[in-house]
């Protein structure tokens, strides 16, 4: 069965500036195969966390400069895995690496890791192409920016919807058993069951 690791990577927006903006990486995997999620930031603090380790693949949530810049680099790093994310979000990926292909992370696509079993949910709303991965058998769900501890993601691109993360949360994630644990792109994890209370509010609330 696999295993589930955090590492707390940060950088910047601006390559020159200060590394203030912290991203969650997450590793999951045992002693021989891991496959990572959002490698972002800091190419080499990854590939160290894999530590020699088969990478299965990289799965990146969302588009978003943080979660995919350092992503070519750390594949470099770990002998070539496949890189995955939705075409949706491709006019994101391009900012970063222009028309560099990368595989399709597409709904209901499974991935087998160390004996466990992760399938892709379509989660848009942060970003059109905005994907969760849930792992089942580990009572976790990985969900990037579109739920965090006390709310959705953001949604002030014009990009971005409001009325869809919000359909996205209800009707693919808060239909998962309440004691999903949920670890997300930024901040501490929650659960499903804690958040689900609180739906009502970020309806109301509009953000």
């Amino acid at each position: 069965m696999a295993e589930i690791h955090r590492l707390v990577t940060a950088g910047n927006h601006d390559p020159q500036g200060p590394p203030v903006h912290e991203n969650n990486v997450w590793l999951v995997g045992d002693e021989r195969e891991v496959l990572v999620i959002d490698p972002a930031h800091d190419a080499q603090a990854v590939a160290d966390a894999v530590a020699g380790r088969s990478v299965v693949a990289v799965l990146l949530t969302h588009g978003h400069w943080d979660h995919v810049r350092a992503a070519r680099d750390f594949a470099a790093l770990v002998g070539d895995p496949t890189i995955h994310l939705s075409p949706e979000d491709q006019f994101l990926w391009a900012d970063s690496h222009g028309d560099s292909p990368f595989e399709p992370l597409l709904e209901d696509k499974v991935f087998d890791v160390a004996g466990t079993r992760l399938r892709v949910v379509g989660t848009p709303g942060h970003t059109p192409g905005s994907m969760s991965v849930s792992a089942p058998d580990l009572h976790a769900v990985f969900t990037g920016d579109t739920l965090f501890q006390g709310g959705p993601g953001a949604t002030r691109w014009d990009y971005s919807s409001f009325e869809r993360i919000i359909a996205s949360i209800q009707s693919q994630l808060f239909t998962l058993p309440d004691d999903t644990v949920v670890h997300t792109g930024h901040g501490p994890s929650t659960s499903i069951g804690v958040e689900a209370a609180h739906l009502a509010e970020w309806v109301e609330r509009g953000w």
